[in-house]
């Protein structure tokens, strides 16, 4: 199979291809490993109980994955990546300020992968950390080379594999053949119950950014509600599946470390199907990497782009992947096993960069220009879009600063209102609400006649006729 061809660039209609069905899937595997399963560590962290634990855990994610799925439509519609589209909110230069902080939750996100599998390999098969963090960034990158076709095929691989695996053990769960080592009763904490919730809905809106570089090849004639339920489907599915697990994995044998409790628990049934329901979680963990390094380039690439006129080409693809590759690498030599927490602090400030984003971007898509823009604007630096946007980029600082004083930083710092809540981290739908309602309101003059000429010409100059 050859390397993708496409880049920042937009899809034709004629090129599009695959089935809405294949979402399904594909974002079931995004959260299907033992990362996931560690989510549904904190509220037993905290003394919460395994039912309230597996609730909280649900409705956030539900809540979380409304947003991921409704971008989606967005590359369908428009055949574009995610960020490129974003252009048209912040302007052709302006979008870097967002791209900044999408390009480090990429590489946030794998270094903390790597440093997850290869303390758990190690600790679980002794495998040497530094070879195995290697391999998992070579298999990641080369992945991520080989583009939008074989991360589909990847995943619905590891998809068929993991599935019955965690099937079995769930089941051999609910029928007690488990046994129970530290059982741990917990109860109703309500401030545990929020920390849950916030994790759980926090975790999939950070595939926010990157949701249509994965659609944008669909049928354009795909419905925008067949490919937001799909999505729904697959990033909720497997979350609230595993985040149920990994509660009951911490309040009954004890666990801290995903990886670990699905090898205990596994070979707690036959000798080594834990090891295989391990390394399942691996391969599925490693393809997940495959596409932060996917979407890291397609967002480094836009970037530059923004800047430096350039054509984006299979060499660039291949050596801006080998950058990023060789970046989460070299940091995850420099984190230990024990440092962990930075990393998760790392991805918490993250997620304070990213709301906001989101708000604006959906806003803009569905309430102000209503799905409708100039494609080939997107791609000139002095088109209808401008520049520099003041009015996303105005929404989006608003919307941060109102994040401060709700931060929370696990043990690196909370913010006062964050402290007068008892440590619940809530800025993140501050974030949310205050970059919405700043970003429509300094819409209220706007007129979307001024883009209709650009708008016909531009699909004219790309031969789709009316806009979907």
């Amino acid at each position: 199979m050859a390397i993708e061809t496409k880049s920042i660039d937009y899809v034709a209609r004629d090129e599009r291809h695959g089935r809405v069905i294949d979402q399904v899937p594909f974002w079931f595997l995004g959260n299907f490993h033992f990362f996931t399963i560690a989510i549904g560590f904190v509220g037993p962290g905290m003394g919460l109980g395994w039912g309230y634990t597996a609730l909280a855990g649900a409705l956030g994610i539900l809540f979380g994955t409304v947003f991921v799925a409704f971008h989606a439509s967005q590359g369908v519609e428009l055949g574009l990546p995610q960020m490129i589209q974003s252009r048209a909110q912040f302007g052709y230069r302006g979008v870097t300020l967002v791209l900044i902080g999408t390009l480090l939750t990429f590489i946030g996100f794998n270094v903390a992968d790597t440093v997850l599998t290869a303390n758990g390999l190690h600790g679980i098969l002794g495998w040497n950390e530094r070879a195995v963090a290697i391999v998992a960034a070579v298999a990641s990158a080369v992945l991520a080379i080989y583009g939008h076709d074989w991360l589909h095929r990847i995943f619905r691989w590891c998809f068929a594999l993991g599935l019955p695996l965690y099937t079995l053990l769930t089941l051999a769960i609910i029928f007690g053949r488990v046994p129970v080592s530290h059982p741990q009763s917990g109860k109703f904490v309500w401030v545990a119950f929020a920390a849950q919730f916030a994790a759980s809905a926090s975790y999939n809106i950070t595939y926010a950014p990157s949701v249509s570089d994965y659609s944008r090849y669909l049928p354009y004639d795909t419905r925008p509600r067949n490919i937001i339920a799909a999505v729904f489907a697959g990033a909720s599915t497997s979350a609230i599946w595993l985040i149920a697990l990994g509660a009951w994995l911490a309040t009954r044998l004890g666990a801290s470390d995903g990886l670990v409790a699905l090898y205990d628990a596994g070979n707690s049934l036959v000798a080594g199907f834990g090891t295989l329901l391990a390394m399942a979680s691996v391969v599925a963990l490693v393809a997940t990497m495959g596409l932060n390094a996917y979407s890291g380039m397609l967002t480094v690439v836009t970037g530059i782009s923004s800047f430096v006129e350039l054509r984006p080409t299979g060499r660039l693809r291949i050596a801006v992947i080998t950058v990023l590759a060789l970046v989460w690498l070299a940091i995850s030599f420099f984190v230990r096993g024990d440092s962990i927490e930075l990393v998760y602090a790392v991805l918490t400030m993250m997620l304070y960069l990213l709301v906001p984003w989101t708000a604006v971007n959906l806003v803009d898509y569905f309430f102000v220009r209503r799905g409708r823009y100039a494609i080939t604007q997107l791609f000139m630096p002095h088109g209808i879009y401008g520049v520099w946007s003041v009015r996303g980029l105005a929404a989006y600082g608003v919307g941060f600063a109102s994040t401060m004083p709700f931060l929370v930083l696990p043990n690196y710092y909370m913010g006062p209102a964050a402290r007068a809540l008892g440590g619940v981290d809530i800025g993140w739908l501050v974030g949310l609400v205050v970059s919405a309602a700043v970003y429509l309101w300094l819409s209220r003059s706007f007129d979307p006649a001024r883009e209709s000429a650009a708008i016909a010409a531009s699909d004219a100059a790309l031969g789709i006729g009316k806009q979907v």
